[in-house]
């Protein structure tokens, strides 16, 4: 069966259409299951604007489905996978918001630290969204959301959720190294690893239900964190709070 996405069978008025070349402004005719098309004019390889990729940050087929894939497409499909990640996150905690939220406020630094560190945005968003997944399973097998067992029981849910996002070996492999010992640091880390940790310890230190003394938290921020990026956000977050 092929996909409805490319069957011209269901398509809707506004499937064809055209849009201008970027480099030299010549219109080219686009159908909508069309990766790319050669400008008739200048020549370049242009990107279909219109695509949507969503499916094929998830599906096995993407590349039967699609095409050889362009590095641009390629790209962009990795970006696509992080916002899967999240969705599949925020259905796995139900209703369990403050998980939730503290998830995303994890991956919102992770981002802004990646950034600034030149980390794997796909690969650090990914751990950060899924770093406390396997919290609920530790709190049902073990009675406790220690570190210990969030570490022992996270791993092998994110792995799931990773493979059947379709998500390749490596990005796997490594998010759930990462997921699988995010409390507890080796001698010698990973940059995404470290701008993970730097994000979950911002979070955690401003989660606080009690207030931390400016002098102590000055300390803690001088000794526990990885990268001057993350030190540096962490001074702007927890510094100015009154």
């Amino acid at each position: 069966m092929q996909c409805p996405g490319q069957d011209t069978r269901f398509w809707k008025p506004g499937a064809i259409f055209d849009a201008p070349c970027p480099k030299c402004g010549n219109s080219i005719e686009f159908f909508k299951d069309e990766t790319t098309r050669k400008c008739n004019n200048c020549g370049s390889h242009v990107v279909n604007p219109r695509m949507d990729f969503g499916c094929a940050s998830y599906c096995q087929h993407a590349e039967q489905c699609l095409g050889q894939l362009s590095p641009e497409l390629l790209a962009q499909r990795k970006e696509l996978l992080k916002d899967r990640v999240a969705v599949e996150m925020k259905r796995s905690f139900k209703k369990d918001f403050r998980r939730i939220g503290h998830a995303t406020k994890v991956a919102r630094y992770a981002e802004q630290i990646a950034r600034q560190e030149k980390g794997d945005l796909v690969i650090v968003l990914c751990a950060a969204y899924l770093h406390d997944i396997g919290i609920h399973e530790a709190e049902r097998k073990h009675g406790s959301t220690e570190a210990k067992y969030q570490e022992e029981e996270g791993p092998p849910i994110a792995r799931e959720i990773l493979a059947r996002l379709s998500a390749s070996r490596e990005i796997i492999d490594e998010v759930c190294d990462i997921i699988g010992h995010h409390h507890h640091p080796r001698p010698e880390e990973t940059r995404n690893f470290k701008i993970v940790y730097d994000a979950d310890l911002i979070t955690n230190l401003e989660e606080k239900e009690e207030p931390i003394a400016q002098g102590k938290l000055a300390a803690i921020i001088e000794k526990s964190f990885f990268t001057a990026s993350g030190r540096k956000l962490a001074r702007e977050i927890l510094m100015t709070q009154k």
